[in-house]
């Protein structure tokens, strides 16, 4: 029987992305706050006093709120630990996504609910009796086959293995963005090599770069297609989100705390949209294709299909970086909005700008805003291009504010 609710959980890792996620249409919404999350040096983490406004902001958007204190924690983290719990659960955050005991266990004295991280690796359902003890939701290792996932959620109903709550444990999977060459993203190549440790959100991702493999008895150079050994494709789901929640989940979780805001919005409605047509029996291959190319247009390594399908070795990407289709070039920033006309004032810092190109605006407070010049103002005459230096105005059917980076949207080459 299909799932009679599918909840979109999108990476907030600054506020142009947290709007994005709204905007996009998620459900909920996680981020880091200070130091202990896993993507405490690739995202910009929120702040104890940011907490309010978080909270404030997704319970007027009906959404939920997830903190990530998810790393190793060590002794002289534990009085951080115990305040960011204590003022998430003030503030009226909705669970601490966790993996180290000592974090799992205080959440649970004071009440606040807790989602048991993927860092925990849980691959059987021994293990989510285990953790049923403190969680009501409980994310799944990424390595599994939807075949293990079925299994899982069968067994879950069959025992009634209940949460806190007294509900059916509920499972999240990674449904979308990068994965790990580790099991579950426990790594120690970065620790290893420039004692800065992934297990402590300080990953510098080492294993995207290019390497060369020498047998060190004869000097033979090994011949590799790919020199990108150890960094894998993007996971995507989105041509086979049928199979997936039908194994299921509850919970589908889009990765990239430390990606742009337009990726999020990007990612969260085709997921948002793919999930709504599983619901309503419209999932087509057609509405896969057009998914699929407007997920190619943001960042991405190139996409698979992780293990899901019981495949056991990984797809490497071939090139460094993104393949996405499109890129964006910075022009300058908004001045002013004037709200009576619905008119945006810019300034080119950079480049130029024509009637008839794609432009993205973002902003901390506006997220992500995509349209296309239609018609522009120069010292009140209309032109049909601006450049470097030019302040110029144009309509706009957004309120925008002082300071929203304004980009053009070009083919990527």
């Amino acid at each position: 029987m299909k799932n009679k609710s599918i909840e979109i959980m999108s990476p907030a890792g600054s506020w142009e992305s947290l709007q994005a996620a709204i905007q996009g249409g998620a459900n909920s919404v996680y981020f880091g706050i200070e130091q202990l999350n896993m993507r405490a040096k690739s995202s910009n983490n929120f702040t104890l006093d940011d907490l309010i406004e978080i909270a404030s902001l997704c319970i007027k958007n009906n959404i939920k709120s997830y903190i990530t204190l998810n790393t190793i924690i060590y002794d002289h983290d534990l009085i951080l630990m115990q305040k960011i719990i204590d003022t998430a659960k003030k503030e009226g955050i909705n669970a601490i996504i966790a993996s180290d005991q000592a974090v799992i266990a205080y959440a649970s004295s004071v009440q606040m609910k807790v989602h048991i991280s993927t860092q925990i690796n849980i691959t059987n359902i021994e293990t989510i009796r285990f953790y049923s003890n403190f969680a009501d939701v409980i994310v799944l290792s990424r390595e599994l086959s939807l075949r293990q996932i079925k299994n899982i959620t069968n067994e879950i109903e069959k025992q009634q293995i209940k949460g806190p709550s007294g509900n059916l444990i509920q499972l999240e999977i990674f449904a979308h963005g990068a994965l790990c060459v580790a099991v579950s993203g426990k790594c120690y190549m970065s620790l290893h090599t420039t004692n800065s440790s992934a297990n402590r959100g300080a990953c510098i991702q080492n294993c995207r770069k290019t390497y060369s493999v020498t047998d060190k008895e004869d000097g033979y150079q090994f011949d590799i297609d790919n020199e990108y050994i150890m960094s894998p494709k993007d996971l995507c789901t989105i041509g086979f989100l049928n199979q997936v929640l039908d194994s299921g989940p509850n919970i589908l979780k889009i990765e990239g705390r430390g990606r742009s805001p337009e990726y999020v919005k990007t990612t969260t409605q085709c997921y948002r949209e793919a999930a709504d047509s599983y619901l309503n029996g419209s999932y087509t291959k057609d509405k896969i294709e057009g998914w699929i190319t407007k997920l190619k247009t943001v960042y991405n390594r190139g996409f698979w299909d992780g293990y899901y399908l019981g495949q056991k070795l990984g797809e490497w990407t071939k090139t460094h970086g993104s393949k996405a289709t499109k890129k964006k070039i910075y022009l300058g920033k908004a001045k002013k909005y004037f709200t009576n006309l619905q008119v945006a004032e810019f300034n080119i810092e950079s480049f130029n700008l024509k009637k008839g190109d794609n432009i993205l605006i973002t902003g901390t407070t506006t997220g992500v805003i995509e349209t296309i010049v239609d018609e522009m103002r120069n010292n009140d005459k209309l032109v049909t291009d601006v450049k470097k230096g030019d302040n110029f105005s144009m309509k706009l059917d957004y309120f925008i504010r002082p300071n929203d980076r304004l980009y053009k949207v070009v083919n990527a080459e």
